[in-house]
């Protein structure tokens, strides 16, 4: 690979690091490392391509893909394409100890138009809140977020529907509500006579 292959897929890292509102912002000054089972860079058309067990880190960030792919248009605005089953996503909110997870079977980032796209069953978590669809898409520079049951100009499968789920801030002063135990609790029968 050559040295201005890697700037390309560094840029990528720096992009979706930046792609969730409010990401731990110390990961942009963090060095970016890329591993796959392979790599091509293609200088003439500006492509650069990590295939089999893609895995991206920075800082907190953390993006896993089976394929990615990168490319670079001649005023250096880049493109990122990742596919996996699924493309997963996860870094460390600015300022808080949540994390922002994402996963989707493909992933697209355009640096030019600050967007983020995430394709079939895309889920994007934070804290307890949750945002499902089949199509995901977030404006970075408006901090818009949009779901829907497919992409624009697609028709939506059958009875696909979209789901937002928001817990409520707590009120100050007031006491976590217990979590509830995992399984089925049982009490002992006091009632039973020896």
């Amino acid at each position: 690979m050559r040295i201005e292959a890697l700037l390309i897929a560094a840029a990528l890292a720096a992009g979706l690091a930046a792609a969730p509102a409010r990401a731990e912002k110390a990961d942009r000054e963090k060095e970016i490392v890329l591993q796959g089972n392979t790599g091509t860079a293609d200088d003439n058309n500006r492509n650069l391509t990590f295939e089999g067990d893609v895995v991206i880190t920075q800082g907190t960030m953390r993006m896993t893909a089976n394929k990615l792919t990168v490319h670079q248009d001649a005023k250096q605005h880049k493109y990122y394409v990742a596919y996996g089953n699924p493309v997963t996503f996860r870094q460390k909110r600015d300022n808080s100890d949540e994390y922002v997870e994402a996963y989707a079977q493909r992933a697209e980032f355009d640096d030019l138009n600050d967007m983020l796209k995430l394709y079939d069953r895309a889920r994007v978590k934070s804290g307890q809140n949750e945002l499902t669809g089949n199509f995901i898409s977030y404006d970075m520079a408006k901090e818009v977020a949009n779901v829907s049951g497919a992409p624009p100009g697609q028709k939506a499968p059958e009875g696909s529907r979209v789901k937002v789920i928001i817990i409520p801030p707590k009120k100050e002063g007031e006491a976590p509500a217990a979590k509830p135990q995992p399984g089925l609790q049982l009490k002992p029968d006091t009632t039973s006579k020896p």
